[in-house]
């Protein structure tokens, strides 16, 4: 029976999607839920299973096209036997016959960039081990055996020549340094994306940026004093992030403006608070979104956040967690920034940067004090927020984290 491999369906907001490599060639066996290959959209990456055990059939579509949804990209036969031999392991293991792998072998386990790259240096792909699925060799596997070639070339004794007047005029001059090396690699979907959308959000709204300080020694103190008791009885600690999502709740509700966006000539004031978190990973940054968060307990925000943490890393955020959105919070501060502008997050009108702790000197009821303190940033689009709403919204969330009992009274 032939079983078509589909592309799934895509959100309304994501209208197509690139192929990545295949993880499996035509003739090789296929199980139920095996991975076959990877989508790559302009959010997320999507994997694509198999619907049935069987043998890769028909791949009908290649690496480095563009598809739609249901779209066919390859035909599964669930009759037929496999004739070819599942991709080696390990790259440098032998044949039964004491010789290395095909070339043939080499090149089904490996990546049409991983093959581009090892042609241009002249690598043997037996010759390198791969760190990828089933042993695939991908193109950072090539750049690390390039590398290691190069210095145990450098590494490697020399005759010592006998010294003449012409040597030592020789070995002054500059050698020609060979370590110089230049790629060009293409952006990803959610690179090219990310870049299109900060350029037309700088272009597309008047955007300024407020700053304000915060003393984060309440926040501190409350949070060492129960974060023991908050952790057995919720399974998931007590970070600062759940703090500045509540805070941002109740400024927001105090100014609806700054969590409203513009249509046209129309503002649209959101009824609701989604709070996106952005959220690093190797692909670049995402921001998965917190609905509904004025509803959520501290324990439910944190849970969600390390959530998004975990599948970020593993690309396993959906498209419907990525979309959406009236207000976004921003921590640079865990990479060590002290201060920022961050950029908002079109549709939205403003975004809050936070920042690295670092104790400072302040004035407190006229004596210098030493506080663990952190820069805020508030960006805005000045054509709907005017700069005494924003300066009182950023004051609004200082204040409340400096006496995180407002948060429990709503005050």
């Amino acid at each position: 029976m032939l079983i078509e491999v589909k592309v799934p369906i895509l959100a309304e907001s994501v209208p197509d999607a690139t192929l990545l490599d295949w993880y499996k060639q035509v003739g090789e066996a296929v199980a139920r839920g095996e991975n076959l290959i990877d989508l790559e959209t302009d959010k997320v990456t999507l994997e694509v299973t198999a619907p049935e055990s069987g043998v890769l059939k028909e791949i009908r579509k290649q690496t480095g096209d563009v598809v739609v949804t249901d779209d066919i990209l390859a035909v599964i036969d669930t009759e037929a036997t496999a004739s070819v031999a599942a991709p080696a392991a390990d790259a440098k293991a032998e044949t039964s016959a004491g010789e290395a792998a095909a070339p043939a072998e080499a090149a089904a386990r490996s990546g049409p960039a991983a093959r581009k790259l090892a042609e241009e240096h002249g690598v043997d792909l037996n010759a390198v081990s791969g760190t990828g699925t089933g042993g695939r060799v991908t193109k950072a596997d090539v750049v690390a055996h390039v590398e290691r070639g190069a210095a145990a070339a450098e590494a490697a004794p020399a005759e010592t020549p006998v010294p003449t007047v012409e040597a030592n005029v020789q070995e002054r001059q500059p050698a020609a340094d060979t370590t110089r090396v230049e790629e060009r690699v293409p952006m990803t979907r959610l690179r090219k994306r990310a870049a299109e959308r900060l350029l037309a959000a700088q272009r597309d709204n008047a955007l300024l940026t407020t700053f304000n300080e915060v003393n984060m020694q309440p926040v501190m103190d409350l949070r060492s004093r129960y974060k023991d008791d908050f952790e057995q009885r919720y399974g998931v600690r007590l970070g600062f992030m759940s703090f500045f999502v509540k805070a941002a709740v109740e400024a927001l509700k105090k100014f609806p403006v700054v969590n409203a966006s513009v249509d046209a000539d129309d503002i649209i004031y959101h009824g609701y608070f989604d709070v996106g978190v952005a959220v690093g990973s190797e692909r670049g940054l995402v921001v998965p979104i917190l609905r509904d968060v004025e509803r959520m307990a501290f324990a439910e925000v944190e849970r969600r956040i390390r959530d998004f943490g975990e599948r970020a890393r593993d690309g396993k955020l959906t498209i419907d967690e990525l979309t959406g959105g009236t207000f976004t919070i921003s921590n640079g501060g865990v990479y060590g920034s002290l201060v920022s502008t961050p950029i908002i997050n079109p549709p939205q009108s403003a975004i809050l940067g936070m920042h690295k702790i670092q104790e400072r000197p302040v004035a407190e009821n006229g004596q210098v004090v030493i506080r663990p303190m952190m820069y805020l940033a508030l960006s805005y689009d000045h054509r709907i927020i005017d700069g005494r709403e924003a300066v009182q919204f950023l004051d609004t969330i200082r204040r409340t984290l400096e006496e995180p009992t407002r948060m429990l009274l709503a005050i």
